[in-house]
C-alpha cells in the first residue's frame, strides 16, 4: 500500500541506524512490528498478572521451552 508521510528527517535515520534497516520504508516496517509485539507482550503482562491460578515459575517455563 502506497502512503506518504511527513516524518521527521532525524527521526527516520535514527530509526534506520538502531534497526539497521537499508531503507526508510524498511524502518517503519521494523518499527511497527516492534510496536505491535511490544503491544501485544504488554497485554500479555497484563492477562498473567490478573490471572490468580497462574503457577508456572520462570524455571517451569524454560523446562517448557527446552521440551519443545
Amino acid at each position: 500500500m502506497r502512503t506518504t508521510l511527513d516524518i521527521d528527517a532525524e527521526l527516520i535515520e535514527k530509526a534506520m541506524v538502531a534497526t539497521g534497516a537499508k531503507s526508510k520504508k524498511r524502518a517503519v516496517e521494523i518499527a511497527l512490528t516492534e510496536l505491535l509485539r511490544a503491544t501485544r507482550r504488554k497485554e500479555l503482562c497484563e492477562l498473567i498478572g490478573n490471572y490468580d491460578g497462574f503457577t508456572l515459575t520462570l524455571k517451569k517455563l524454560k523446562k517448557m521451552r527446552d521440551e519443545s
